[in-house]
């Protein structure tokens, strides 16, 4: 099968893309990918699920990884942070009228100044003055996604953070997550839906376009990630007892089928991911997705069509325009059932 960008085309009216959250986390509305599809709420899924099953959730914390300033000869600059590499130096996008050159330096926010060290592909190593991620989160500035047209304000310090955020790394929020209050979370538990966590963090590279026509030559972004002990002893017990495994996003997702591939079994594990799953791809770990509705032409709508099903994806879709759901980060939500040998 060769899959090319238009099969993961669809037209998409731009008043749809959601540009602010609303006013409560699980008031989103939530479509169930069923035949027929069914029109619900965020706050429906303790119905829709059953007790013994687990949520399985991405715990990162996005980073203050966006900020501007100058270069050492006066030219501006802005500088979005893929990932810290140690305590004082980080991975960035650098956006200049010149590129930055190894050895100069860029002042960040009038008050910081950094180090080019050296160009790495598409990438700069830059140096800071001290501990990175204490210097981000102290003048950095919250990266929004490039198709939110405001700058990040106080409500987006919050609303674009889960409420389980822990482990900072991310420049953009795993958003399915951001539908889960803590009066939700309750509830679930309540009904004997457990919880569990991984650690994916997401890199600019997942806003990237494909830039290839067959999607076989794409070549994904690489994403760090940690699969707890914990996690791995809880989808074994879920498994055990009957129930199933509802995985929260894409990166969660991805971050438990690359530890499948990887050793043939779900074990506690970290490392680096470059999983790209498109149509025929085999799921070992999820059973259910919980994911918002993505771009035209994106490796996660391929994602999802792999999971669910080109045509039920399609379908779904359609459906979703016609009914204005909210799209994108901000957006509404769709449950989806893994259906077997998807194509």
């Amino acid at each position: 099968m060769s899959l090319t960008l238009d099969d993961f085309d669809y037209p998409l009216p731009p008043e749809l893309i959601a540009q602010a959250p609303l006013a409560q986390r699980s008031a989103s509305r939530l479509l169930v990918v069923e035949s027929p599809l069914q029109d619900a709420h965020i706050i429906d899924l303790p119905q829709r699920l059953r007790a013994g099953d687990l949520l399985v959730m991405n715990d990162t914390r996005v980073l203050h990884a966006r900020l501007c300033g100058q270069k050492d000869s006066g030219g501006q600059v802005e500088v979005l942070v893929e990932r810290p590499l140690d305590t004082t130096d980080v991975l960035a996008q650098v956006r200049a009228s010149k590129s930055p050159k190894p050895g100069g330096k860029i002042t960040l926010e009038g008050a910081l100044t950094v180090d080019v060290i050296e160009r790495i592909g598409e990438f700069y190593r830059l140096r800071f003055p001290g501990n990175a991620v204490e210097l981000l989160e102290e003048y950095g500035r919250l990266p929004l996604p490039p198709y939110i047209e405001h700058a990040a304000g106080e409500a987006d310090e919050s609303r674009y953070q889960t409420v389980f955020a822990r482990e900072k790394g991310s420049v953009a929020a795993p958003t399915a997550g951001l539908h889960f209050d803590e009066a939700l979370l309750s509830t679930l538990n309540a009904a004997g839906i457990n919880t569990a966590y991984v650690t994916l963090h997401v890199g600019a590279g997942t806003f990237q376009p494909v830039r290839v026509h067959h999607i076989a030559e794409h070549k994904m972004h690489s994403e760090r990630y940690i699969l707890p002990q914990a996690t791995v002893d809880a989808i074994a017990e879920t498994r055990a007892k009957g129930g199933r495994v509802v995985v929260i996003g894409t990166t969660t997702l991805r971050t438990l089928e690359s530890v499948a591939r990887k050793y043939s079994k779900l074990q506690a594990d970290s490392g680096e991911t470059d999983i790209f799953i498109t149509p025929g791809f085999d799921f070992k770990v999820a059973d259910m997705l919980l994911t918002n509705f993505h771009l035209p032409k994106s490796t996660l709508l391929m994602l999802v069509s792999a999971f669910a099903g080109s045509e039920t994806i399609r379908a779904a879709y359609a459906h979703a325009i016609t009914q204005r759901y909210r799209f994108f980060s901000y957006g509404d939500a769709m449950l989806l059932t893994k259906r077997p040998h998807a194509v």
